[in-house]
């Protein structure tokens, strides 16, 4: 199957914006051919449009473009595909209809209920997939041991796949079902999607459902528990949905392709890369394994070609093409992800862990308050980049072409109206005279009035000029290295995540952009070696044709790794090896040519982080099972990726896996001409670098002799690719004809004090990386699943006077507060901090948010200053620290010290040591006041202070590494200017604010007041300054410090007033101390929002930061008030404790209806999967759905809140904390006001309680608590005679959904 004699084979890559094709000929040579996706014009299909141009050039046979082509001469096609994504980002496929359990039709609406853009108001959520939703009577439980709930009737008890028993608690009506769905297909769906709770370990109710929709005639019928039977009910759930709305689009594309061919390709070996990075035949290419078909070919194409197994250096794989940037890593082994999320989309299956980020050679230019931006908008492939004279904007592409380092004479003549002009330098330079003057006439229009340390700044201006003029070079130089610094970050994260040192890899660079910023990237990173294959700039296709056709087999399983499990394993094992083996020798393979891998999902018992695992390089013993010796591996990783082990732990199988791989791609045949020893360049242009144009030879890549070595600067040009020799570099051509590059150090001229504006963008990058790399320190080393499951943290950097820098990742309730806790150690300690001493604190009085909250600071030193010239801080929440209940967020505390223990400035760390006894002593303290405890679970508290420790340690050598490169001088200037430029954007805002509102109203002055349940008010009084861009925000008014615990101290007032600031300003800019420059703000103290020192305060931080909120955008007229409640859920025993916060409904706004079933504002956590929770608590989610009508009514309607029922099967304890159960959520304008929320008790006696918006209370079983959370407010008056807003149809990745394990870390750690 490797390869067809005396035929034509092919591989093609379909991707977003070029097509490549791989070809190896009947005589054994190779031919590579790049051409645009779409080009309606002149082909209709791009893959069967490279096949013919292949043949006909190849063999003089004319191949008519309206005539199918002639299939005789092909051996094998093998293809990745972009139709799948591009179906799911556009929402055009198939028709779908929804089946699932009763009570539960909303689940997937509301999904993980966290928002996917923290600061947008506007709460946009990508639609669902599925047209119509059934719910179907029908119920199964998982059995419990110890259970104390008791049913009238005996229940029927079944086995699943995982070995776990479960009640059937109502048995499937098929009768109902089929009169439902017939219903559906009448109204034309045809395409259903199945899925029921528990099905992933017992399936047969879905399988009834699937038979009896299949004889009713829907065309496609997907079932969760075959599409990825792997528990956890929402992925579950997308990704069966995507299957059945893909699968047939597939299959459309699919007919449609083999239509161009004679016999409609039935004699020819056709296969699809699937999202793993393997192949599989056409016939089995499905929509939820196809996602990643596209990119996965490129990673196998490194993978292949980069990695040696001698040396064992791994290899980070950077692709970057037109419209974005494919970053992964090979160390010998493909690294999978098993849940990522593509266009809004959670998929559960296998999948290369690809982490895409919005910098391709399309992504666009912008100049925004005094920064370089580039991206995330994309020009796209129509019109695509300025140069294309298609009438497209300035890209990176463009800017390369500025600057010399892409020669239209050597580039493809494929553009303009006819497709065959070359690319226009004359369009490029124009638009960049055009951005020059208005880089300019901003630079002179901001006259200087900064001091370096940016804390000197005047009433009309915030940032400082730079240079007298820039250069169009220097622009577009300028945002070539701000695109540079844009893609190093997530290469960093991917590396940094999972322990490894990111110097120590090589960097295989492919895509048609990638060789340009080769060189520049690998400087930045450190990595000392580029590898660049011959077939870069078609490496997708060329490792289709490398790939191996792959068949998996999973299931799920609940046996622990030990002894006694291993001969159920073994079978188990087996009989999934003996399917993959049985399925690849049925499509052709010989035993000889299949390998299998096992994987299990192992993880440490009572933990979430799951690790898929082979045995690889870990043979089996007589304490292992036969596949392996996988307690070995699972330590091993464990311990490199998140640096401890917990060996006392039992391990946990939660699934098994096995890989088989039918080893069939080619084996490329190098011809590379040898014997010149000097290569001659086939001319000399002039190239722009840092320090001016240089004189750069440009070589044709084909005419280089191997073993030939080509010092920078210098230009190697192919048909597809463009590679960039830097100054300093060495280019060297290998015995295969790829070119291997030896990067240099960068004499880089000295940076000085005054603003440099790429400088600064570039700045902002580096000081948001130390803060991202210290959090993936922290996750790494904590042991807590709040911090290291949950990311219940934050990492930040400030400046030497506590004034925050950069704060990662942006946890609402986090933001600005640390830098009250930094700026207190400041005043209370001066110049008693000395190097190697950390400060433990948490009190409100010291700028803390709640007691949970554990604030360590480390002060930053450097040689020959006596005083720290920055502050490195992490903040992490911590499940218990003592105090009256456990979890120590009491729902009736009413002093601070019954809601644990409290630090003010206490030195953690002395001299390099860390207090052990001191810290311990801290911790138990609390068990001196009444009814109250220590820490309940003193060793993870000293585990996780030990990892902020670490993280803060982390982030001081990067300081420490950024002074050694710029200097103290310039670092801190550069700190300045980056917190200038977020007061910037915030003066433009209240300047912009202060036009409009003297325009309709002739005042400068808004006010507004919200009251909490007890009635106690918030009141807010602003007065702005239009010509400074300034801002007084006075609570004068607000009502007294409360008896309970809804006090919020000063620090969760600044947090809320910065995410308000933010979301206003409506772009992305740093958030630090420089948002509230221009701002004063006026609490009284003694009221809720500045109590006393001992005022209870953990009702505050999860309640009051809300209201706060509504209070500030009812001033400023934003939109209507959202739920205003986090409805904090918690219950427990001694043997178990469980807490939830729980959503509601969104605000409408001006253009909008608010979103149903979401967190919104100062809290975006994720809520417990109901599979998850049903599985490790002892508790059956009876009910959860959106709660209809709860929205306010409006011109646009507030969104609906939600019903949450929890049965429970054992004696607990219940607490809840919630708001907004008296007072409604406003409506603004006209718009009505949101319902508000209730707290209802069914006690198995029959009686309903009304529980009242706080309180704790025994539960017996079969009880059984209700939740209907607070709808959002309408926004508007209601007119019949107006229109409802469109629904706006959008291509989803307008704004470039990122994807791969990075972003789910961010997106895991902002829904916190």
């Amino acid at each position: 199957m490797a390869g067809t004699k005396k035929k034509f084979d092919f591989a093609i890559d379909r991707g977003g914006t070029f097509t490549d094709v791989f070809a190896r000929l009947p005589d054994g040579r190779e031919r590579v051919l790049k051409l645009l996706s779409r080009d309606p014009q002149n082909y209709q299909d791009a893959p069967t449009e490279g096949i013919r141009r292949v043949l006909e050039e190849e063999t003089g046979t004319p191949f008519p473009r309206d005539q199918p082509v002639d299939t005789s001469l092909i051996g094998w096609i093998r293809m990745g595909t972009t139709v799948a994504t591009n179906a799911l980002l556009e929402r055009e496929g198939e028709r779908t209809a929804l089946l699932l359990t009763k009570g539960f039709k909303d689940l997937l609406h509301i999904g993980t209920q966290a928002r996917p853009k923290l600061f947008d108001v506007e709460v946009s959520v990508p639609d669902v997939l599925y047209e119509e939703v059934i719910e179907v009577d029908e119920r199964v439980v998982l059995k419990q041991r110890g259970c104390q709930l008791t049913s009238k009737k005996p229940r029927r008890v079944v086995t699943g796949s995982t070995g776990d028993s479960l009640e059937v608690w109502r048995e499937l009506d098929l009768e109902q079902v089929e009169k439902d769905l017939r219903g559906v297909l009448s109204r034309g769906i045809s395409s259903l999607a199945v899925l029921l709770l528990h099905s992933y370990t017992w399936s047969d109710h879905e399988k009834a459902v699937g038979a009896l929709a299949q004889r009713l005639g829907f065309t496609q019928v997907s079932l969760s528990s075959e599409v990825m039977p792997m528990v956890r009910a929402v992925p579950r759930g997308y990704t069966v949905c995507a299957d059945a709305y893909l699968t047939p689009k597939i299959r459309q594309y699919l007919k449609g392709f083999t239509s161009g061919f004679k016999g409609g390709l039935k004699d020819v070996d056709v296969l699809f890369m699937q999202s793993d990075g393997g192949l599989t035949p056409m016939e089995r290419f499905c929509g939820s394994r196809a996602v990643l078909s596209g990119p996965a070919g490129g990673v196998v194409g490194y993978a292949i070609t980069s990695y040696s197994h001698g040396e064992d250096k791994p290899v980070i794989g950077f692709d970057m093409g037109g419209t974005s940037t494919d970053v992964s890593r090979y160390a010998g082994q493909y690294e999978h992800v098993f849940e990522a999320t593509t266009a809004g989309v959670t998929l559960q299956a296998p999948q290369l862990d690809i982490n895409t980020v919005a910098a391709g050679g399309g992504s666009r230019l912008f100049f925004r308050s005094g920064m370089f931006v580039v991206g995330p908008e994309s020009a796209g492939a129509h019109p695509g980049p300025a140069c294309y004279r298609k009438g497209g904007p300035l890209t990176v592409t463009d800017a390369n072409l500025a600057l010399g380092r892409l020669l239209p004479s050597l580039f493809p003549k494929i553009f303009g109206p006819g497709e065959d002009e070359p690319l226009s330098l004359d369009e490029t330079m124009n638009h960049f005279r055009l951005l020059t003057t208005e880089i300019n006439h901003f630079l002179s229009s901001k006259p200087s009035k900064v001091a370096a340390n940016g804390t000197d700044h005047s009433d009309d201006s915030v940032l400082p000029q730079s240079q007298s003029e820039m250069s169009v070079e220097e622009v577009a130089m300028g945002f070539i290295r701000v695109a540079n610094e844009a893609m190093c970050r997530p290469i960093r994260a991917l590396t940094q995540a999972k322990g490894h040192d990111t110097s120590q890899h090589v960097l295989a660079c492919f895509g048609g952009a990638g060789g340009q910023h080769a060189c520049a990237i690998a400087r930045a990173l450190g990595m000392k070696t580029v590898f660049i294959h011959k077939y870069s700039g078609v490496l997708s296709a060329y490792g289709l044709a490398l790939a191996d056709v792959v068949e998996e087999e999973q299931e799920p399983c609940s046996l622990q790794y030990e002894h006694g499990s291993f001969s159920e394993l073994d079978q188990r094992v087996e009989r999934l090896r003996k399917r993959c083996q049985d399925t690849l020798c049925a499509r052709g393979f010989v035993s000889a040519q299949i390998t299998t891998e096992v994987f299990l999902h192992l993880r440490y018992e009572g933990t979430d982080c799951a690790l898929m695992v082979t045995a690889a390089g870990y043979p089996s013993n007589a304490r292992s099972c036969r596949a392996g010796d996988f307690r070995s591996a699972f330590t091993k990783r464990y311990l490199k990726e998140f640096g401890f082990t917990i060996p006392d732990r039992a391990i946990m199988v939660d699934d098994i896996r096995v890989r088989g791989c039918g080893k069939s791609g080619i084996k490329s045949v190098y011809t590379t001409k040898s014997g010149e020893k000097h290569a001659k360049p086939v001319k000399m242009t002039k190239c722009y670098f840092e320090g001016g144009y240089l004189n750069t030879s440009v070589y044709l890549w084909e005419e280089l002799p191997c073993g030939h070595s080509i010092q920078g600067p210098a230009i190697i040009i192919d048909k597809n690719s463009t590679i960039l020799v830097e100054p300093c570099c060495e280019a060297h051509l290998t015995e295969g004809g790829d070119v291997c590059m030896t990067v240099g150090s960068d004499p880089h001229c000295a940076l000085g004090t005054e603003l440099n504006t790429v400088q600064l963008s570039i700045f902002s990058h580096r000081f948001m990386s130390i803060a991202e790399q210290m959090g993936r320190v922290l996750q790494r080393t904590s042991i807590s699943t709040n911090i290291k499951e949950r990311l219940d943290f934050s990492c930040a950097v400030f400046g030497p006077d506590g004034g925050l820098v950069s704060n990662a990742p942006h946890i609402p309730v986090h933001l600005g507060a640390m830098q009250e806790t930094v700026q207190y150690q400041i005043k209370s300690m001066g110049s008693k901090l000395k190097e190697g001493d950390v400060i433990l604190s948490n009190h409100p009085c010291a700028g803390g948010s709640h007691l949970p909250d554990l604030t360590v600071i480390t002060p930053v030193f450097n040689k020959g200053v006596s005083g720290p010239v920055f502050f490195v801080a992490s903040r992490g929440h911590h499940a218990d620290i003592g105090g009256i209940t456990p979890g120590s967020m009491p729902p009736h505390s009413t002093s601070l010290q019954q809601e644990g223990a409290v630090f003010v400035s206490f030195k953690l760390v002395t001299g390099g040591i860390f207090q052990e006894e001191a810290v311990t002593e801290a911790l138990m303290a609390p068990a001196q006041y009444p009814d109250c405890s220590g820490t309940r679970n003193l060793h993870d508290n000293l585990s996780d202070l030990r990892a902020q420790v670490a993280a803060n340690q982390r982030g001081s050598t990067l300081v420490g590494e950024l002074i050694d490169s710029y200097g103290l001088a310039v670092v801190q200037a550069y700190m300045g200017y980056i917190q200038s430029n977020a007061e910037l954007a915030v003066r433009d805002m209240l300047r912009d604010f202060a036009g409009k509102r003297r325009q309709q109203t002739g005042s400068l002055e808004v006010e507004s007041e919200d009251f909490m349940d007890d009635g106690t008010p918030i009141r807010l009084r602003v007065q702005i300054n239009e010509e400074e861009g300034s801002a007084l925000f006075d609570f004068t008014g607000t009502g007294t410090e409360v008896w309970g615990n809804c006090n919020a101290p000063r620090a969760i007032t600044l947090s809320a007033l910065i995410y308000c600031l933010r979301c206003m300003v409506g772009q992305d800019i740093p958030l630090n101390q420089g948002c509230l420059a221009p701002i004063k703000v006026i609490i009284p103290p003694g009221s809720i929002l500045q109590p006393s020192q001992n005022a209870a305060v953990v009702g505050g931080n999860v309640l009051t930061s809300q209201r706060v909120v509504d209070v500030i955008f009812r001033a400023f007229e934003v939109c209507a008030a959202s739920q205003g409640c986090m409805n904090n859920i918690s219950f427990g025993s001694e043997r178990v404790g469980y807490y939830e916060t729980v959503a509601g409904g969104a605000g409408a706004g001006p253009g909008w209806n608010g979103r149903s079933g979401v967190h919104s504002h100062m809290t975006n956590t994720r809520i417990t999967d109901p599979e998850i929770l049903e599985k490790r608590y002892p508790v059956v989610l009876k009910h959860f759905s959106l709660r209809p009508g709860s929205g306010g009514a409006g011109k646009y309607r507030g969104g609906d809140g939600v019903i949450r029922k929890l049965l429970f099967r054992n004696e607990v304890v219940l607490s809840v904390l919630t708001e907004r159960r008296s007072t409604r959520p406003y409506g603004l304008l006209g718009g009505e006001d949101g319902a508000p929320g209730l707290n209802l008790l069914h006690r198995a006696d029959g009686r309903i309680l009304n529980l009242g918006g706080k309180t704790s209370v025994s539960l017996q079983p079969g009880d059984m608590f209700c939740l209907f959370t607070p709808g959002g407010g309408g926004y508007g008056k209601d007119d019949d005679d107006v229109s409802r807003p469109q629904k706006k149809r959008r291509r989803l990745n307008q704004g470039f959904p990122e994807r791969g394990s990075v972003f789910e870390y961010r997106m895991t750690q902002e829904g916190v």
